[in-house]
């Protein structure tokens, strides 16, 4: 008949006991978060964070588009540009928050400075690198910093279609990232992000802190000061209509689509009654629509 040593010493070493205890240690090693991998940062220039494998993935082709083609966002356009260019030399420079309309832009103006920046920069090893993170992995930001912070090069975190829910705390640690931790914001790290609000919240939920809060102005405070940390506010506004077939005919001349101006002009205006809005968005999609009539590849 089969019996539980009484020793203790015995019993952990018994192979039962020795089973038991691996299968413990293997279930804590599957729930411990992976180790950050190091990147190499000379295979591309642009890689988006995987957040639960704790690595930068490299992105050989970025989807962007050409700096010459965004109309109607020249002083923000400059702003961005003149920012990014000081950061790159080494100089102080300024998180940025573009906020604004739908489809006027303001990521494909993050990624066209970039290549823009690196350029004037392709004889340098230490290119500007961007990095993009997904709004659902800002809790990992952090984590990213920490494996940016010593390596020589210099990165832009780009957040796009940034905003935070009622229910979200995830902006907490943002702000902490941004300026408030001990450590601080890296030298050598820049924090970009887009959103269609200005203050990142939903109005909402500002209203229900003032119906709610014991000190509503404090309440709405804590939660608007996300914004206070991007020293660059970047405004995106609907465009008039000569904006955007600006950006109709700076499409069709750039890619060299065949076509009787006029009959263009009306097909893009009827375009975009149908749907309801005029961005640099409902431009580039009517453009794929006139191609593919046209029998263009682009």
């Amino acid at each position: 008949m089969s019996h539980t040593p009484s020793d203790p010493i015995t019993a952990l070493t018994s192979p039962e006991s020795q089973a038991f205890l691996k299968r413990i240690a293997d279930a804590l090693e599957r729930l411990a978060p992976p180790a950050t991998t190091q990147a190499d940062f000379l295979a591309a220039d642009a890689f988006v964070w995987q957040a639960a494998a704790r690595r930068l993935s490299p992105v050989p082709k970025v989807n962007r588009v050409e700096m010459s083609l965004l109309r109607g966002i020249d002083r923000v356009r400059d702003t961005l540009a003149e920012n990014t260019h000081r950061f790159a030399t080494g100089l102080p420079a300024n998180n940025a928050l573009l906020w604004g309309a739908r489809g006027m832009g303001k990521s494909s103006l993050v990624k066209a400075v970039h290549a823009e920046i690196n350029q004037t920069r392709s004889s340098d090893s230490r290119a500007l690198k961007l990095i993009e993170i997904h709004r659902e992995d800002i809790e990992t930001l952090p984590d990213l910093m920490g494996l940016l912070r010593s390596d020589p090069h210099r990165f832009i975190i780009f957040c796009d279609d940034l905003s935070f829910d009622a229910d979200d705390t995830s902006y907490k640690s943002l702000k902490a990232v941004l300026e408030g931790g001990i450590e601080g914001r890296p030298d050598n790290v820049i924090f970009y992000a887009t959103s269609n609000r200005r203050h990142l919240l939903p109005r909402d939920m500002m209203d229900n802190e003032r119906s709610t809060a014991i000190n509503p102005g404090e309440a709405v405070e804590e939660k608007v000061s996300l914004s206070d940390r991007f020293g660059l506010w970047l405004g995106f506004h609907k465009c008039s209509q000569d904006e955007y077939l600006d950006m109709v005919f700076a499409y069709v001349g750039h890619l060299g689509l065949k076509g009787e101006r006029e009959a263009i002009r009306a097909e893009a205006l009827e375009w975009a009654t149908t749907r309801g809005a005029r961005s640099g968005r409902t431009a580039w999609q009517f453009i794929q629509d006139l191609a593919g009539r046209l029998g263009q590849a682009i």
